[in-house]
Formats: C-alpha cells, structure tokens, sequence
C-alpha cells in the first residue's frame, strides 16, 4: 500500500496537537489542508483514525497504535534529511522550541533577533506552556524551563541569565493606603494579586534572608492564570494591591517608579534557566545552529 508521507505528516501533526487547529499552528498549515490529509488517509487504510465530535478530537485505538509506530520512523526521516542539510552553507529548516512565558518574555527577546538575522533560513516556532513536556511526543526540537528536573536522556545548556531573582512590588498609591510590609508574614494581610497555572495549583509565595525562608500563601483581589500576567502586573501599578514575579518581569516599572519594591531585602535568588533537547538522536541543524549561536553569544553568562 502506497501512502503520501505528507497525509502521515498531518495525522501525527494532528494527533500530537489533539487537533486540528492546533495541529496546524504547530505544522504551519491550515486546518482544513489537515482535515483533508487526514480524511484521505482514513479513506486509503480503511479505518477510522480519529473521533471527532463539535468540541473535541480523540485519537482512535487504530490511531495510536498507528502513532507509536510512526513517530519515531518520521524522525527519522527527519534526522536523514538532516543529514543532507548539514551540507549546506546555511543551515535551514523550521526550529520547534516549547517554552514557559516567562523565557518567551524575559530570555528570548535578547535572542531570537539577531539569531533570525544571522540564519534567515529558519523558521522558529516558539511554543509557550508552563507544563513540563516531552518535547519530542509534543512536535518540538527542544525546550526551555527554569529547573533541572529533566530526562536521563536530555542534554541541558545554559540559557539567559546565570542567576535570577523573584521580586514583590506595589504602587506608592496602595502602599501609603495599606502600609509597607517589614516581614514576609505581613502580606497577610494585604490584597496580593495571585497567578495560577494551568494545572489549577498555586505556587506559595517564597522569601529567603540570611538562611531564612518563609512561605506564605495570600489572597487578594484578583487571581490569574499564567497568559494573563500582564493584567496582573497592569493592576498593581493601578494601585490593586502587591504583585510578586520574575525581577525581570517588574525591572523596567521599579525603574519608572510605577511600583515600589516590597521587601526587596527577602527577595529570593533562584538558578537561571536551561535549554533542553533529546541526547539520543542527531541534532538538528537548526537546533545545532541556535545551540552554537546562544554559546557564541554568551547565553549562560
């Protein structure tokens, strides 16, 4: 039997993403063009691949069991090809990466410019998520996250900044109304402006001074999901309450002075982040090139 490597790409594409507008984002095609692929595929093996309903797609048994065998058989279509690009002048191809929003907003800005001026043959998908994936069952090359809790077979390289630090502001406004905080423990009771995850849960708020650390756990006003953190930082200087977030996120309105620091002598340093990629399989040009590029540029100074 004759199948189009094409129509295989879109089903895994689809598959991975759990569908199809997705699926589409993450291949740079269109949903429609993966929905054709995919019904021409169904028609050609016979049976169904996916359950579709209004709001949902599902892969099928058939489907998954087709999954696990074509994926890794795609990569290695994929390494072979790359094989041939490696004899390139200039590396080309698409670059996946799946990273938090706080790289996408705090590391990758000084990166990603000149990185696209110098290897203008490459397309770079940046995929932002909080949750820590298998970046290959997710389509990508390889990863950003801000710890070292990574597969045995994940290779990590220093990305960004060294050492980081998560800082605690307000507006002068909410300050003189509510009082300045001298202890962790007073935000107690002050209205904090609290970000969740995705999953659901809410990370305590961490301070550390000479060898102490105290967690605290405040309400407030207002409770964000990690898309909307700008909504949160926008209400602190609005004078809300206190906000607590990356340094780097709050650096350019402590500078301003559209917020003040909040017991800035707590704040707690923390490592800076890791590039991951999977260490069993050749390494992409693409990815080998934005590995060589962040070395060259100083990435884990």
């Amino acid at each position: 039997m004759k199948v189009d490597l094409g129509d295989l790409n879109a089903f895994v594409a689809v598959a991975r993403a759990k569908g199809f507008r997705d699926g589409a984002r993450a291949s740079g095609g269109s949903a429609s063009g993966l929905s054709e692929a995919v019904r021409r595929l169904e028609a050609q093996l016979g049976v169904r691949l996916f359950n579709r309903t209004t709001r949902s797609v599902a892969v099928t048994e058939a489907g998954q069991r087709l999954l696990d065998r074509l994926g890794p058989a795609l990569t290695e279509v994929e390494t072979a090809l790359d094989v041939v690009n490696s004899f390139r002048d200039r590396p080309a191809g698409t670059l996946r990466l799946n990273v938090p929003a706080s790289a996408s907003r705090l590391i990758l800005p000084a990166i990603v410019p000149p990185f696209l001026a110098a290897y203008p043959e490459i397309r770079l998908e940046v995929v932002a998520e909080e949750s820590f994936v298998d970046v290959l069952a997710a389509g990508c090359d390889a990863g950003i996250r801000y710890d070292e809790r990574l597969e045995q077979d994940m290779i990590a390289v220093p990305i960004g900044p060294r050492v980081q630090r998560f800082a605690a502001a307000a507006a002068k406004s909410y300050l003189d109304r509510a009082g300045r905080p001298a202890h962790p423990r007073d935000l107690l009771g002050h209205a904090c402006l609290r970000g969740r995850f995705a999953s659901g849960g809410m990370a305590p708020w961490e301070f550390e001074r000479d060898g102490e650390v105290v967690r605290v756990d405040p309400t407030g006003p207002l409770l964000v999901t990690i898309g909307a953190v700008d909504l949160k930082v926008d209400a602190a200087i609005a004078g809300s309450g206190i906000v607590y977030l990356f340094e780097g996120w709050l650096r350019p309105y402590l500078e301003s002075g559209a917020l003040e620091p909040v017991l800035e002598s707590w704040w707690q340093s923390f490592p800076g982040p890791f590039l991951y990629y999977p260490g069993r399989r050749l390494v992409p040009a693409p990815l080998r090139a934005f590995l060589d590029f962040v070395k060259a540029a100083g990435g884990g100074a």
